[in-house]
């Protein structure tokens, strides 16, 4: 080849490795997956979850990291932030990552094929209580951390909506994971404690407490499942793609990927959330 045609080799050469990096950049991507503490530890919720991102990933065509988060609120903050793409996460966080950072739901979850669940206060066994609320108070009470629909919102809203304030009502904690809630009531650490039913129930199957160890004293009107949600400006191409792998599961294909009773997800819009957010202007922590 004349040297005079070298030139023009090196340029075309050049130019083709500056079209191929995009495409490298983009099959290299990873998508930051975050789920938060429904597991008594992280490790627990990592196995018991992670088989569900992996296949989301896979659906994608993408790689993916997954964080385990220790608080409910933790969530939130990660997608506001951009540390985190996409999340499983309660309905009071997301309504918290929506109105911080702009986040929006994809899918509701189903377990034992519904879209719903309760929030429920438990009481230790042969806790007498004449008349509730009025006979529980000066007892002891374990509220979860503040992202926390079921362990922390839809109880202070409930309270509060008849003019009581649980932090002077009771003798009164905040912050404990819904499985420590449990087993602080099953081990007559507190007299009360709150949580969600699919929590007990799962607990009790998987023999971490005794269907005797709590007695439920109150339980709240449905609630909407937790929401499958993605942050604010992410590719809405690897968007749909997360969002039809999800609402594609099985009842079949869902007991292999995702925790036990959980069969599956329906598509959820911000407005499928707004009892929730209602309730968190309702105690003060958001603004109309």
């Amino acid at each position: 080849m004349s040297p005079h045609y070298w030139p023009i080799v090196i340029l075309l050469t050049l130019l083709c490795a500056v079209v191929a990096t995009p495409r490298t950049a983009v099959a290299a991507e990873k998508v930051r997956f975050a789920v938060g503490p429904f597991q008594p530890t992280p490790g627990d919720t990592r196995r018991a979850y992670e088989p569900f991102f992996a296949h989301l990933s896979n659906s994608a065509g993408v790689e993916y990291e997954l964080v385990v988060t220790t608080d409910w609120a933790g969530i939130a903050t990660a997608l506001a932030n951009g540390q985190a793409d996409v999340a499983w996460m309660g309905p009071w966080g997301y309504v918290l990552a929506h109105r911080n950072g702009g986040a929006q739901t994809i899918a509701t979850v189903k377990y034992d094929e519904k879209p719903f669940y309760h929030a429920i206060i438990v009481g230790r066994p042969g806790l007498t209580i004449s008349e509730w609320p009025n006979g529980a108070k000066g007892l002891s009470i374990s509220f979860a951390d503040r992202g926390s629909t079921s362990g922390w919102l839809i109880p202070t809203f409930w309270f509060m909506s008849r003019g009581i304030d649980p932090k002077t009502f009771f003798k009164y904690r905040e912050g404990a994971s819904h499985p420590a809630n449990e087993i602080a009531v099953a081990n007559g650490q507190v007299d009360l404690a709150n949580d969600y039913d699919r929590n007990l129930y799962s607990m009790i199957e998987r023999g971490l407490i005794s269907k005797d160890a709590v007695e439920v004293v109150w339980k709240s009107d449905p609630l909407p499942n937790d929401a499958l949600v993605v942050r604010k400006g992410f590719d809405p191409v690897l968007l749909e793609k997360i969002r039809s792998s999800a609402l594609a599961l099985t009842k079949d294909q869902a007991k292999s990927v995702m925790p036990p009773h959980y069969t599956g997800w329906i598509s959820a819009t911000h407005e499928s959330y707004k009892m929730i957010e209602d309730a968190g202007v309702a105690v003060g922590v958001i603004k109309r």
